[in-house]
């Protein structure tokens, strides 16, 4: 026997047709009832164990030995001390490197620590702060320290 002979006898064509697609449990039909389920339109993709990247940090050396800064140049920008500030170099909440004067870069390595310092050598020399020469002007007229 063929299928489309099987599908006459059963009438499967009307019971498919004239079934009602959402039938409450409580009707009960006599024939076959017909329910459709549906489903989501989009599968679901799996987890990946990629896809997250940060954006870079731009972290290192910004101002090399022998180059001119200015007050406020960054000089590194680190995460921790790999360097420290030397003479007019000051340091920021993130561990990053500043020049405090105008002046030349200057790295230094301590020979027994190996600790590694950035100095900024003042185009103009060595000049105390205001505050500094009047207190000491006033304690000691002739220059001379005790």
């Amino acid at each position: 026997m063929s299928l489309s002979t099987i599908c006459r006898r059963v009438g499967l064509k009307e019971l498919v047709s004239n079934v009602q697609v959402y039938s409450s449990p409580t009707e009960s039909s006599g024939g076959l009832s017909l329910v459709i389920k549906r489903w989501a339109t989009k599968k679901s993709a799996g987890s990946t164990k990629n896809g997250r990247d940060s954006n870079p940090k731009y972290l290192g050396v910004k101002k090399f030995g022998g180059e001119k800064v200015i007050p406020g140049n960054i000089i590194v920008r680190q995460r921790g001390t790999r360097f420290h500030p030397g003479d007019y170099v000051g340091i920021g909440k993130d561990h990053t490197l500043y020049a405090l004067k105008e002046g030349n870069v200057r790295f230094e390595r301590h020979k027994l620590s190996g600790r590694k310092w950035v100095h900024v050598d003042p185009t103009e020399g060595h000049v105390l702060h205001p505050i500094y020469t009047t207190s000491a002007a006033s304690a000691d007229p002739e220059g001379q320290f005790c």
